[in-house]
C-alpha cells in the first residue's frame, strides 16, 4: 500500500519556488558595521510528509551593506509559506537565499528554531558571508 502523503519528489525544485519579494531601504550607515536582528516568533510552514503545520521561531541576524530589509514586506515575505510543504532544513536555506539576494548583506546568520513535534526538536542554521573580493 502507498502512503498518500509521501514526499518523495517535492523538493527538488525549492531553489526555483516563487516567493514575495523582500524590499529594502538605503543604509545611510553603511560606512560601518552593526548588527541587526530580527525575529519572527510565528513562523508555519507545512510538513511535506504529513500535511500538518510545523511552527517555529525564524531569527536573522545580520550586519548590512547598502541596504537593510524593510519589515513589512518581510512579514509578507514569511506569510507565505504557511502553505507550503518545505522541510526545516530546506526552508532556512531557501530564507537565506532570498534574503542574501534581497540586500546582499556584509555577513547573515538564519535559524530556525522549530517547535518539538513527536519528542524531536530541530534547530536548523544557515549562514552567509560576502567574500572580500564582491567588497
Amino acid at each position: 500500500m502507498s502512503n498518500p502523503l509521501s514526499y518523495n519528489g517535492l523538493q527538488h525544485q525549492i531553489r526555483q519556488i516563487e516567493t514575495p519579494e523582500i524590499e529594502t531601504w538605503k543604509n545611510e550607515y553603511s560606512d560601518r558595521d552593526y548588527t541587526i536582528e530580527i525575529t519572527n516568533l510565528e513562523f508555519t510552514v507545512v510538513c511535506p510528509k504529513t500535511g500538518l503545520p510545523d511552527f517555529a521561531t525564524i531569527q536573522i541576524t545580520y550586519i548590512p551593506d547598502r541596504e537593510c530589509i524593510e519589515l513589512k514586506s518581510l512579514k509578507e515575505y514569511f506569510l507565505f509559506y504557511r502553505d507550503v510543504g518545505i522541510f526545516h532544513e530546506h526552508v532556512v536555506n531557501k530564507i537565506l537565499e532570498d534574503f542574501v539576494k534581497a540586500c546582499r548583506p556584509r555577513k547573515v546568520e538564519v535559524v530556525g528554531d522549530f517547535n518539538i513535534r513527536g519528542g524531536i526538536k530541530t534547530v536548523v542554521r544557515a549562514s552567509y558571508e560576502r567574500p572580500e573580493s564582491e567588497e
